[in-house]
């Protein structure tokens, strides 16, 4: 298989699918770049090896047709000042001007397509817009793994196009090293750290991650759910009263595989919704009424702490209290340093889904993580043991 390193660029023309979806302000400027310097070091690369590129994304979820505020436009700039040279735009990603283009494009040259979803037949993943979207290119590169979870035409079928000349850019390459050392190659002990409000959101991959790691850390809003489900009193917190005999039937599948489940023993508990609330420190299973619970308390941060202390390889997906209101983010910041701490150690750490990353960036601790997974979505799948349709159109 074909990789970046590997590959002869030398006059091909190369068509990529990148994840410029970048929050943009009222004034559409970009507010966070982290997506487009992300893909800066696969597009360099081509360009060095005398190749140029055709940039594709999606930006946003446009209803019908081109709109103003979801233009790439907006990107170009920001891009054109990360690659440092000027970055060409067509107004449309199919069409004979867009095609023209395309087939003056010179080596070492950078064109941005206008918004994929700008057409319908983008996330239909039509066959016919996947070869417009691929002509007058030689080579496909796919290196948006935050979209590889979904089969739209630039992200799964424009592969089939270019059966010998496709490749993973060095995002997805990294990514996809980075979960198969924690699902495949993990150093023991495997300790899982799973946030989050509900359990139904997780089951497949704390069902997943059962038959893998040698403890399970449940916080977050899901704790309640398994905590009712044994019988304790949860106040007005958050539970899935559903999911009650899930919760149970997890707790007894732990038991079988001989996964040491950790959940809190204690917590902070609010009488309100608010970082204003008055708050006291409650054991899990004796959470007042009308009183609901907002972060794991001092014991459990002390018990889970030491699991992550003890351990090799260490994944983390979801936070362990309400983070965003400074009253309720000690858990979630002492989980984060317990991990900090085990990596400058020797311990390998992949930290990934939107909360988590918000997390690690809001307490500054991103370069001090071994991996911070760029894909929500994709990353959940991958560890769910899902085939994601990107990755399948390129490793077949």
């Amino acid at each position: 298989m074909y990789t970046i390193d590997n590959y002869d660029f030398t006059g091909k023309k190369v068509i990529m699918r990148v994840d410029f979806n970048v929050p943009l302000n009222d004034k559409f400027e970009v507010t966070d770049d982290t997506r487009i310097r992300a893909a800066a070091p696969t597009i360099t690369k081509i360009l060095e090896k005398g190749g140029s590129t055709i940039l594709m994304s999606h930006l946003g979820r446009p209803k019908e047709g081109p709109e103003e505020k979801f233009s790439l436009k907006h990107v170009l700039p920001y891009l054109s000042r990360i690659l440092g040279t000027e970055v060409k735009f067509a107004t449309d990603c199919i069409g004979s001007e867009t095609l023209e283009m395309k087939k003056a494009l010179q080596p070492g040259e950078v064109l941005l397509l206008e918004n994929l979803r700008f057409h319908k037949e983008e996330t239909k993943g039509d066959e016919e817009f996947a070869r417009k979207l691929g002509e007058g290119a030689d080579v496909y590169v796919n290196d948006a793994f935050g979209t590889a979870h979904r089969a739209h035409a630039s992200t799964t079928i424009v592969a089939h196009f270019f059966p010998k000349d496709k490749m993973f850019g060095y995002l997805i390459t990294n990514e996809l090293k980075s979960m198969d050392k924690v699902m495949h190659e993990s150093e023991k002990p495997f300790t899982a750290v799973m946030g989050g409000a509900k359990v139904s959101d997780k089951i497949l991959i704390i069902e997943n991650l059962m038959e893998k790691a040698d403890y399970l850390i449940i916080g977050g809003g899901m704790t309640y759910t398994f905590i009712k489900a044994m019988g304790g009193n949860i106040g007005s917190s958050l539970c899935e009263e559903d999911k009650l005999d899930l919760a149970r039937d997890l707790i007894n599948k732990a038991k079988e595989t001989g996964v040491q489940l950790l959940l809190p023993v204690d917590n902070v508990v609010a009488d309100k919704f608010d970082n204003e609330a008055a708050t006291r420190d409650t054991a899990i299973d004796d959470v007042p009424e009308g009183w609901m619970g907002l972060d794991i308390g001092p014991e459990t941060i002390q018990k889970f702490s030491q699991a992550i202390a003890a351990s090799k390889t260490i994944l983390w997906n979801g936070p362990m209290g309400v983070f965003e209101m400074e009253k309720f983010q000690t858990g979630t910041r002492s989980i984060a340093e317990a991990i900090v701490e085990a990596t400058s150690k020797g311990a390998f750490s992949l930290v990934g889904g939107g909360d988590s990353v918000a997390a690690v960036n809001k307490y500054h601790m991103k370069d001090k993580v071994s991996y911070v997974s760029t894909g929500g979505g994709a990353m959940l799948e991958y560890i769910e043991g899902k085939e994601l349709p990107g990755i399948k159109a390129i490793r077949g």
